[in-house]
């Protein structure tokens, strides 16, 4: 067939129709830009560059075929006008190559290329080959009022359009104003009269069994007297035409069970488990799919754990006997060789031997008490005072004799000195603080507080002389009180004073408040209730005598008389019978303090 579709044709039936869309939007959508006719064969849009824009397929009965409805569809095959679209996007980051629709044809009914505009147009370049017994050029519609666009909820918007353009000469129309660089006109080629000619004979075989495959045509180069067959080498390779692919064996292929590979084992000695996938899969055009486990069920499935060995596990070995104790008196050390073997013998490391089952191989041994002497250091290289006299110590300890043998029986009374004088040179006048040492700790628990003098001191070669404080002012002063915990009390009894007696002779009584509190001022339940203080006691037992004043008396005999008609309240009668009428006052008072 040539380019036609005819077949032992020459290319004089049909005509090229080509053209270059540059044309530019002020609106973001849907704008129509080209026409299909029906009929048309060697379909070819292409945008010339990447761009953000999207070129969308609609045929004229209203179906959207490609880029639909605001919905950006993926590449790949679409049906559509009575032919397949093969709608190309290249997603590569380098590639510059704009979006295409490809397709064979014929086209059964007038197709509408659309531009989803977003950005400037690049500029589509379309093609196509029509019959040339229809005197229709490519329909491009009227760019000046934005007539044919799509609105918001994705309707196109499309108008009847006449317009024509960029028809090729051998349609009768007019040239194209621009043809794309790489375009080159068609030229018909000379007629002359052909021997022989290509002719389908048959398909090849179908590249799968099932779940679809696809088949080629086969052409063989034949004679057009007898049409008997020929070698290829005499027909015109150039006019041989492309082989076509057909769909074949489209029945779905059987499901099966797909097996993964089985896990490691679980342990690296010993019984343990491995596990693989199986999956059920069933493959349809070139695709293995997923399905439910359903359609394998008249399969048996295979096994998904089983148990694995990958070698007997080593065992710990104790391959020598303990060494003697590190010291020979006292608290020492033993140790022996303990080692991880294998089944056939060989050491190995002790990964592979189970860590919890391992022998010890180090403990520790008692060979008896030691004898003692004293032990000490060098002496220290500071001398206690910069200049003048001073000391220097070193330790000096009685410790367990682990090198001795000797039948010591302890370390003695002659213990080393651990200080000896030592001397920096001659001391000029100097003047420092010098401290006493600290005081006693206020508290025996708790916070407290401890003190110790401080005191401005000049040293000299013949002593010390002390000074007037100001005299160490420039230097700082070291701290002469400071807080101070022995250790923490724990809960105690904290109580109150006294309360005042609540009478002042013949026995009264005091209380006070007695509570239990924690180191930081908390209510206790933890105190020693034998140890708790008494929150009340007698006081102030002494009987109640009058005081006698000596010039305090009676001065009447009958001062009994004034006593029992209760004249005493009266000035007159109370220093006049001062000692009855006292008498009286002090009795009624201690009756109403027993009340």
């Amino acid at each position: 067939m040539d380019k036609c579709g005819v077949c032992g044709g020459d290319n004089t039936s049909c005509r090229l129709v080509s053209g270059l869309f540059r044309h530019s939007f002020s609106k973001i959508g849907y704008h129509k830009i080209v026409e299909i006719p029906e009929g048309a064969t060697k379909i070819n849009v292409t945008e010339m560059v990447k761009s953000r824009n999207y070129l969308a397929l609609r045929s004229r009965s209203g179906r959207s075929i490609i880029n639909g409805n605001w919905a950006i569809d993926r590449p790949g095959m679409y049906e559509g006008g009575g032919t397949m679209f093969t709608y190309r996007r290249p997603n590569e980051i380098r590639s510059t190559a704009g979006e295409s629709f490809l397709a064979e044809g014929p086209t059964n009914e007038i197709l509408d290329v659309y531009m989803i505009f977003q950005q400037p147009n690049p500029g589509v370049h379309y093609e196509y080959i029509l019959p040339s017994v229809t005197p229709v050029g490519p329909q491009q519609p009227n760019y000046g009022h934005d007539g044919n666009t799509v609105n918001g909820q994705g309707r196109y918007d499309h108008h009847p359009n006449t317009h024509q353009d960029n028809l090729t000469p051998s349609g009768g129309g007019r040239l194209p104003p621009h043809l794309p660089d790489n375009q080159v006109p068609f030229v018909q080629p000379p007629r002359r009269t052909r021997e022989y000619n290509w002719k389908p004979a048959g398909y090849t075989e179908c590249s799968a069994s099932c779940g679809k495959g696809f088949r080629y045509t086969i052409f063989h180069c034949v004679s057009r007297l007898n049409h008997a067959q020929v070698s290829d080498s005499l027909c015109d390779s150039s006019s041989k035409p492309s082989p076509e692919e057909e769909a074949c064996n489209l029945q779905p292929c059987p499901a099966f069970w797909d097996i993964g590979e089985w896990s490691e084992c679980s342990k690296t000695c010993g019984l343990g488990m491995q596990h693989r996938q199986v999956l059920c899969r069933q493959m349809y055009a070139n695709r293995t799919l997923n399905v439910h486990t359903s359609r394998c069920r008249h399969l048996e499935r295979p096994e998904i754990t089983s148990t694995c060995q990958l070698k007997i596990c080593s065992e710990w070995q104790i391959r020598s006997e303990w060494t003697p104790c590190s010291v020979p008196c006292g608290l020492g050390q033993r140790s022996r060789e303990v080692r991880c073997v294998s089944n056939v013998g060989d050491f190995v490391p002790d990964e592979e031997c189970n860590i919890n089952l391992r022998p010890s191989d180090v403990e520790n041994c008692d060979m008896g008490a030691c004898a003692k002497s004293w032990f000490y250091t060098e002496w220290g290289n500071r001398c206690s005072a910069e200049c003048g006299m001073g000391v220097r110590t070193r330790g000096v300890l009685c410790l367990n004799n682990h090198i001795s043998s000797l039948p010591l029986e302890g370390c003695g009374n002659e213990r080393p000195a651990d200080s000896q004088v030592c001397n920096n040179g001659p001391c000029e006048n100097r003047i420092e603080w010098f401290t006493g040492p600290w005081s006693q700790c206020s508290a025996e628990c708790g916070a407290g507080s401890q003190q110790r003098s401080v005191v401005c001191l000049m040293k000299s070669d013949e002593g010390f002389t002390v000074m007037p404080p100001y005299e160490c002012s420039s230097l700082d002063r070291p701290l002469s009180q400071q807080s101070c915990n022995l250790k923490a009390c724990g809960a105690k009894w904290y109580h109150t004073d006294w309360s005042a007696c609540s009478k002042t002779c013949e026995r009264g009584f005091r209380v006070r408040e007695v509570r239990c509190l924690s180191d930081d001022m908390l209510s206790s339940e933890g105190c020693d209730e034998r140890l708790k203080p008494a929150e009340k006691e007698d006081c102030n037992p002494e009987p109640c005598i009058p005081r006698i004043d000596e010039n305090c008396r009676d001065k009447y005999f009958n001062c009994n008389v004034v006593v029992q008609a209760r004249l005493c309240v009266y000035d007159y009668y109370k220093t006049t019978c001062c000692a009855s009428c006292s008498r009286v006052a002090h009795r009624q008072s201690s009756r109403r303090v027993g009340r």
